[in-house]
């Protein structure tokens, strides 16, 4: 179990009436936070370098900075240790480091506590770890092939979803994971928790919000579809192309947001019975995930 503290999760967006959506109305919603500003993805991605927050997640708290650089299967780019630091726990990390040969910066403790963006559990030291997979949309739409089928995370709040639905989707071949950095939750405790540590290798694709995201997928000749309870066409009956289609998954009490809903462009749902009206939405994105397996639609499938 990977269980490393990281940074907070963001809010959520203005959404459309819960009572049509397939998916999600059966979880307890996030925090709250500020809510998200409609607008395209960062469209200079390409002319500017890729920032820390699109590269690496941060953990905090001696704990997990040490079990990540216990892992070998993690690379820790940067330990940050407070200057106040000191005693048995400060001398493990950095002899921990020192085996690994990670740099060790020191800052003030007030410096760790804005850097890991979580004062309460920092503890004076943090790591940056790299996310081998995770990358801007805009770089992953215009380097190399587009990823065949994405799931765009919608205002889904609550960091136990987040997580199983990174895991889900990186077993089932998905290649890409459209996760804004306003309106879904930041990769946090629960988030890694939940993926089983999953998130640290899942492909993950950063975006300012779900708007944006779908206004680029949309103009570089993505269908977008949208789980909605009321949509016609069945999962199960719905033809697609062999690539370039996203899923949007809404959020777990309030669906999918306006501004993301007026772009879609094609709906269906997941077909239930037994009087069951709607899926958790890590359900309802296992369900949609191994469908895409069984059609051949994603990496492995």
């Amino acid at each position: 179990m990977v269980p490393p503290g990281l940074r907070p999760a963001a809010g959520r967006a203005a959404r459309v009436a819960p009572s049509a959506l397939a998916i999600g109305r059966d979880a307890a919603p996030g925090g709250p936070a500020p809510p998200p500003v409609p607008g395209a993805c960062d469209a200079d991605a390409m002319q500017t370098p890729i920032s820390p927050k699109d590269r690496f997640v941060t953990v905090y708290g001696r704990k997990p900075v040490l079990e990540a650089l216990a892992d070998p299967e993690l690379t820790v780019d940067k330990v940050v240790l407070a200057t106040n630091a000191s005693g048995d726990s400060a001398g493990e990390i950095l002899r921990a480091a020192k085996r690994r040969g990670v740099t060790v910066q020191r800052a003030t403790a007030q410096r760790v506590k804005v850097l890991a963006g979580n004062g309460r559990h920092d503890q004076g030291v943090l790591a940056d770890v790299v996310a081998r997979r995770m990358r801007p949309l805009s770089l992953a739409l215009s380097e190399g092939p587009a990823p065949r089928t994405v799931l765009v995370l919608d205002g889904i709040t609550t960091p136990a979803n987040v997580g199983m639905i990174l895991r889900t989707a990186t077993a089932a071949g998905v290649e890409g994971i459209v996760m804004p950095r306003r309106g879904v939750a930041a990769i946090d405790p629960m988030v890694v928790k939940a993926s089983a540590g999953v998130a640290f290798h899942a492909p993950v694709l950063r975006c300012a919000t779900a708007a944006g995201a779908v206004e680029e997928l949309a103009a570089e000749g993505y269908q977008v579809v949208g789980m909605q309870a009321s949509a016609h066409r069945s999962l199960f009956d719905l033809t697609l192309p062999d690539e370039r289609v996203a899923f949007v998954l809404g959020g777990e009490t309030e669906g999918i947001s306006v501004d993301v809903h007026r772009q879609v462009t094609r709906w269906t749902r997941i077909p239930l019975g037994g009087g069951v009206e709607s899926l958790n939405v890590a359900s309802a994105a296992a369900v949609l995930c191994f469908e895409l397996v069984r059609r051949g639609l994603t990496h492995d499938g």
